[in-house]
């Protein structure tokens, strides 16, 4: 058994790592806080950009029968190249968040048919897929392009959005997905996987409709023209949206994996001080049987 000695050692050190993890549940619930209120803040603008667009799809003969661009289906090309958007995070600690989205990606990469590429580009955003990704076959990893989970900021999603729409543009890409954490509640979390490019105009079918005058609107110079214009916005809202819900999601999960730890180490606590409290008691008893043992051979 165990001295007292390295008993008392052991509560200590359990009760520093106490400390830390109780510090990073705190910290992690201002962070969820504040990515919760910034997505609340932007969430408006974007429903208002999906309403408009459907707007423009539905009243307007000429937008509706829109096929290039970013609608432009490739489905019947020679061969698909597939990017993914992979968000995770910078810092582990957080259970099995980063764990769940790399398996749903790494099962989507293994969904091709014959049209399919066999390499699909990978742009992540946290740097905790760097590694898991490397060792998967038939994912490349654009080095180039590798961004920071932490504190999304709509600079950072318009950085990734422009980067996506000119490669598909140019036909490097031909499918784009984007594969983040949804927050169903603030226990339970579901990684999810969607098509960002080449738009359908069914994305758009839930839109709220538009409040306000009901005339037939005027566009200039056209409804493909101000179609084009709105659309990359659109898409920048998709991406921006999943970061916030995904950094929003890893903060709970590390709330989650924290809170249990804190709560573990005060039972190890307990358990360690329980164990002490007998070596103490057994040591005591000892002393007191080597006196009375003493006193004896003395007389």
């Amino acid at each position: 058994m165990a001295s007292m000695q390295e008993i008392r050692t052991r509560i200590n050190s359990v009760k520093d790592t106490m400390k830390i993890t109780n510090a990073m549940y705190l910290i992690s619930s201002s962070k969820l806080r504040k990515a919760r209120s910034g997505h609340d803040s932007v969430s408006p603008y974007f429903a208002a950009l999906k309403s408009t667009i459907w707007d423009i799809i539905n009243r307007t003969s000429g937008a509706a029968s829109i096929e290039d661009g970013l609608f432009e289906d490739r489905a019947d090309n020679s061969e698909i190249n597939r990017c993914f958007i992979v968000i995770s995070s910078d810092k582990g600690l957080a259970g099995a968040y980063n764990h769940n989205v790399f398996k749903m990606v790494e099962q989507k990469l293994a969904e091709k048919d014959e049209k399919t590429s066999d390499q699909s580009n990978i742009i992540l955003v946290g740097h905790m897929g760097i590694p898991y990704f490397r060792k998967i076959n038939g994912a490349v990893i654009d080095e180039e392009h590798i961004y920071p989970a932490a504190d999304p900021v709509m600079y950072r999603a318009w950085e990734i959005s422009e980067n996506v729409i000119r490669r598909f543009l140019d036909r490097e890409f031909d499918e784009v997905y984007i594969a983040y954490t949804e927050m169903v509640n603030s226990l339970v979390f579901e990684p999810k996987i969607i098509r960002i490019l080449p738009l359908m105009k069914a994305m758009f079918e839930d839109a709220e409709p538009l409040e306000g005058d009901l005339r037939e609107p005027e566009f200039s110079p056209s409804p493909e023209e101000v179609l084009r214009h709105i659309v990359p916005n659109y898409v920048k809202g998709i991406i921006y949206g999943a970061m916030v819900e995904s950094y929003a999601c890893e903060q709970s999960a590390r709330m989650t994996a924290m809170d249990n730890a804190t709560t573990n180490a005060r039972e190890m606590i307990d358990e360690l001080s329980l164990i002490y409290n007998r070596v103490r008691q057994a040591a005591i008893t000892q002393e007191i049987t080597e006196i009375v043992s003493g006193a004896q051979s003395a007389h």
